[in-house]
């Protein structure tokens, strides 16, 4: 069993919760305050912290980004009030692995700490299509967290994030991880489906509602009863049919499109969006009343150019999975291609990475993936590099002088190699080093570009 520190300004509140967790086989240490507490975790590391939110001197916060920084690893559960739950969630941002409300009872307490115990050893994944949770950044351990926070009640979570970034993955780690996990997950993509069958898809309608309808049918609402529904780009739906989301949520019931009475619900609903809601409901796209019904626990999850920790580790999560898939020999990546990977700036997020590692293990022939495989078929929409420097054009470009009348002179004497190399350059730098940009204003592919770049480097000095 694991070792627990307590800290607690309440002398009872430490012993009787000592008391719960030793009956339960965990040693435990004790800590009146925040002092102590680093004091006895400079002296020996610990499994889990358990603080209270409010205490004297250093309190559960300033505690709790301590030990971020001197054991990042170490989860730490707060105690909170009612009074202080908006802190709780705070704390959740800052790194908590999760709060629990007072009073509690200790059968509560003992299910929090073996759930937060068991998130060492990473969170139960729902088999998303075989895709998998994979990160090893700080700012997406918070975000998982969080969602973990959120998965252990019915709230409603606002997931949102740019295209690709696994927002539905998150959905179905959320649901995984709740206390409905064995009970239906139904994703329904609102911006997949017309609006002329959305109202039906999600709703459902009894025989003869509307021409076609030969037959009573059930909505996703209705089919998710128990379970979690996933309303994926709720941005794209319809204003009117938030009029009756709203009402669903409100009234835990949905009314099929030629019904006569409503349909009791005990559901749980998850949305996502890639746009940014507030801008949404000032436009008048989207209803104020929904929103703030939708957002009670957001979660913004942040793009992969974002998250330096794990651009290599998913690269090599996919490389393996596919190398496996396919039957390919390949096992590692290039220096040079590992380079041009950390420099992508990802804007399709991990579904861009994963197509283009993907398609780059096809390619491959022998046991290492090189640049060439990344770069198959992406001369006309070339991975947008961060760059802004080149080798080949380093210090003045040919025939720059200082002044008008040597440049013009200068220029008479170039050979169309050096005006050509000076072109590249200039442009070059006048896109901040983006190739991609660069080649479209010079009518040329990134290849090309390259190519010149390479040639440039190889025979005339940097």
């Amino acid at each position: 069993m694991g070792s627990i520190l307590i800290v607690d300004d309440e002398a009872e509140m430490r012993l009787a919760i000592k008391e719960a967790l030793t009956r339960k086989g965990y040693s435990v240490e004790l800590a009146p305050d925040g002092r102590e507490a680093m004091r006895k975790i400079g002296e020996a590391p610990f499994d889990m912290v358990i603080s209270d939110l409010k205490m004297p001197g250093m309190g559960g916060m300033e505690l709790l980004k301590s030990i971020k920084k001197t054991a990042p690893h170490t989860p730490v559960l707060l105690i909170t009030a009612f009074g202080t739950i908006q802190k709780a969630v705070e704390a959740v941002k800052e790194g908590a692995v999760d709060f629990i409300l007072k009073p509690f009872t200790l059968d509560a307490l003992e299910s929090t700490v073996e759930k937060a115990l068991m998130l060492r050893e990473g969170p139960r994944q729902d088999d998303a299509r075989g895709k998998t949770m994979v990160s090893s950044d700080p700012s997406m351990k918070r975000v998982i967290s969080m969602a973990l926070t959120a998965a252990a009640s019915d709230a409603t979570v606002l997931i949102s994030g740019e295209s690709g970034t696994g927002k539905e993955l998150f959905a179905r780690l959320i649901h995984a991880n709740s206390p409905r996990a064995d009970r239906p997950f139904v994703p329904v993509n609102c911006a997949s489906i017309p609006d002329g069958l959305l109202e039906s898809e999600l709703f459902g309608h009894e025989k003869g509602a509307f021409t076609g309808a030969i037959a009573a049918r059930q909505g996703k609402f209705e089919q998710a009863d128990t379970g979690t529904i996933l309303l994926d780009e709720i941005s794209e739906m319809d204003i009117r049919l938030q009029a009756k989301l709203l009402r669903i949520i409100q009234e835990k019931e949905v009314e099929r499109l030629g019904g006569k009475s409503p349909i009791p619900l005990d559901i749980r609903i998850i949305a996502t969006t890639n746009r940014e809601m507030k801008k949404e409901v000032a436009a008048g796209r989207f209803r104020e009343d929904l929103f703030y019904r939708l957002n009670i626990f957001p979660l913004l999850l942040p793009p992969l150019r974002e998250r330096g920790g794990d651009i290599v580790h998913i690269a090599d999560h996919f490389l393996n999975k596919f190398a496996a898939k396919y039957s390919r020999r390949v096992e590692v990546i290039s220096d040079e291609a590992l380079d041009l990977i950390k420099r992508n700036r990802w804007r399709g997020n991990i579904r861009e990475m994963e197509n283009t590692i993907e398609r780059a293990v096809l390619v491959s022939q022998g046991k290492t993936l090189e640049l060439e495989h990344l770069l198959m078929g992406q001369d006309d929409a070339e991975l947008d590099i961060i760059e802004k420097d080149e080798a080949a054009c380093t210090g003045p470009a040919p025939g720059k002088a200082s002044n008008d009348k040597t440049n013009n002179e200068n220029a008479n004497n170039m050979t169309l190699r050096e005006m050509e190399k000076g072109l590249i350059c200039k442009t070059l730098d006048g896109v901040e080093g983006n190739r991609t940009r660069a080649a479209k204003v010079l009518g040329i592919s990134v290849r090309t570009l390259r190519n010149k770049l390479k040639e440039y480097g190889q025979v005339l000095p940097g």
